[in-house]
């Protein structure tokens, strides 16, 4: 299957050093070697860099993984096709605008009778995948629920993990979703996450040899989360997310978990 990873941060930081590892399994150490991509948030704005070809041998991957790009809210994806042929369109992750923000969307599984579960009638996928299909379904369930008016965070989150739940009901729907200002992380199988923060420490990455001392690299009042398929590094402890549990992070930090 696919792999993700998401960063939330309290102050812009880039995600080189963890890009490197995972850009790895696109290829080398993993077998996703059907694309990727990567959206990076800047105030209401956002950038996104995609591939059909596998990250470990993509001169825009090396690009990304080499130029500092800070952000408060990065989503990432690595692909390993079961639906949909293996082409730019059908490369995650995805972004549609909803009440005037850039939402953008990732998922990691397999979903069986989704175009008979999951229609929609005013979004239409772009490409041929389940992910997408998802992810329209589900974009066009919260205008049905609340309209053209955002809701209170607390409101909407609930709603996601209930909408996540039911999508994850036609199989297999780890996702990761962001507007910007919070990462939404639904874990159906496989998902972890890691809070970096004061005292900061060294890491090494598990699929290169990579090492980097955060401390040199961050101030005493940084707050970084790191969300990702499995664990990237190998000396830090990683938290494993149960089938079921869904967690929100802002500035870094937990906000919402269900």
């Amino acid at each position: 299957m696919c792999e993700l990873l998401a960063m939330s941060a309290n102050v812009p930081t880039d995600i080189c050093f963890s890009f490197a590892g995972l850009m790895q399994r696109g290829g080398n150490t993993g077998p996703h070697k059907d694309g990727w991509g990567v959206t990076f948030y800047e105030g209401k704005g956002c950038r996104t860099f995609k591939d059909p070809q596998p990250s470990y041998d993509s001169e825009i991957a090396r690009l990304v993984s080499n130029y500092p790009i800070k952000s408060k809210s990065v989503i990432c994806h690595i692909r390993q096709a079961n639906a949909g042929p293996v082409c730019l369109e059908n490369t995650h992750p995805f972004t549609r605008e909803l009440w005037g923000k850039n939402f953008t969307y990732a998922h990691n599984g397999q979903l069986a009778n989704y175009k008979d579960v999951l229609k929609t009638n005013t979004l239409l996928a772009i490409g041929t995948t389940d992910s997408e299909q998802a992810f329209c379904w589900l974009l066009e369930q919260l205008i049905i629920k609340f309209g053209n008016t955002s809701p209170a965070p607390e409101l909407l989150h609930t709603y996601l993990a209930k909408l996540a739940k039911r999508i994850d009901e036609l199989g297999v729907f780890n996702l990761i979703l962001s507007d910007g200002d919070f990462v939404f992380a639904y874990c159906s199988n496989k998902l972890h996450w890691i809070t970096r923060r004061a005292p900061f420490g060294p890491a090494q990455l598990i699929d290169t040899d990579v090492a980097i001392d955060f401390k040199k690299e961050t101030t005493d009042k940084d707050v970084v989360t790191v969300i990702a398929t499995q664990p990237l590094t190998l000396d830090e402890q990683w938290h494993k997310m149960q089938a079921g549990q869904w967690q929100v992070f802002k500035q870094g930090e937990s906000s919402f978990s269900g």
